[in-house]
């Protein structure tokens, strides 16, 4: 069983169905957290229009797919913020994927497609519930560190260097 990542158009239908599943994961999540109950499919249907992922296209973006044994199993994207600063965005595999190594391939992926892009270091932002997220990060060498956006659903956000360079203050 082998792994292959590369870059995908945002809007293949690979691409759409992955988001999807991304959307509908970390949605539901929140929702079953928060309130008790999914996602309505009114609003999932509404949010995952709402978030076309054209700013993951070329030349400020990435979107990459990882494939295990040829299959869609994940995504992961970047995009550039400012000359100097990306974004990692839309980490997700399958669940019946994770475990087998392939988040580390893809966000190891999206930072050599980030300095390809010109980026200097990553940011992202996450939630408190997604504990697997947060702990791949870490373990990536990613800082958590203050908040550089103001999402409504951002509870962390991480950066790391991608020249080693870098060194941001941790935050506890």
């Amino acid at each position: 069983m082998t792994w292959t990542i590369a870059p995908e158009p945002f809007d293949s239908p690979v691409a759409a169905a992955l988001w999807r599943a991304y959307y509908t994961e970390v949605s539901d999540r929140w929702y079953v957290l928060h309130q008790g109950h999914r996602t309505e499919p009114g609003e999932l249907e509404r949010g995952v229009a709402a978030d076309s992922g054209a700013e993951l296209a070329p030349p400020d973006g990435q979107l990459l797919v990882a494939r295990y044994d040829g299959e869609p199993a994940g995504s992961a994207g970047v995009r550039l913020l400012d000359a100097t600063t990306g974004e990692l965005t839309r980490v997700f595999l399958y669940e019946g994927m994770r475990g087998k190594g392939g988040a580390t391939l893809l966000v190891t992926a999206a930072e050599d497609a980030a300095r390809t892009l010109g980026a200097r270091h990553l940011v992202l932002d996450t939630r408190s519930d997604l504990i697997e997220a947060r702990a791949l990060y870490a373990r990536l060498g990613y800082t958590e560190t203050e908040p550089h956006n103001d999402d409504t659903y951002a509870e962390h956000w991480f950066r790391k260097s991608l020249d080693g360079q870098e060194r941001p203050e941790r935050v506890n």
